[in-house]
């Protein structure tokens, strides 16, 4: 699929990969949806709780530039160079949770990151550099990276680790 240009592409591509990435959900158990070891130590509902804090992340700093603030990206306590950190405390504040509370909120989410680029001015999205905090990058970037190409992302892995349990049954 080629990078969105537009408003209208940014959600059809984030519609098409989670249907995809759904579709693939619906084929696992609540098992499987637990076991540990998709990615690292990470079962699926750890990815899925990953996916939800990466857009939760994005609306944050969409929100405080709104207010002419600059956000701390990609957060406080790391840097773009310590991804690996960061997605490793994602995991750790929400590996406990409950596959129910994952679900819940990994739809929830969904919906609000949605509902929010569709009320973001195209200008807005496209424009690089029209909010500080996104230095020379367009926002609409930063709104790809965490759903579509992210949807993308989760549903590559968590294939190829039901291709890794198919193939020891």
């Amino acid at each position: 699929m080629p990078k969105p240009t537009t408003k209208s592409q940014i959600i059809e591509a984030a519609q098409t990969e989670r249907a995809a990435l759904e579709k693939l959900l619906t084929t696992l158990t609540p098992d499987q949806m637990t076991q540990p070891n998709v990615i690292g130590e990470w079962a699926i509902k750890d990815v899925l709780a990953h996916l939800i804090e990466w857009e939760q992340m994005v609306m944050k700093w969409y929100q405080t530039g709104l207010k002419g603030k600059v956000p701390a990206v990609p957060s406080e306590e790391y840097n773009w160079g310590q991804l690996p950190q960061l997605n490793h405390a994602i995991y750790l504040k929400h590996r406990d949770k409950s596959l129910a509370d994952v679900q819940k909120n990994f739809n929830a989410s969904y919906k609000k990151t949605l509902k929010t680029i569709e009320e973001i001015p195209e200008k807005e999205l496209f424009t690089r550099g029209y909010y500080p905090w996104t230095n020379n990058n367009a926002l609409a970037a930063y709104f790809i990276s965490s759903t579509s190409s992210h949807y993308r992302w989760a549903r590559t892995e968590i294939r190829k680790a039901v291709k890794k349990w198919d193939s020891k049954k």
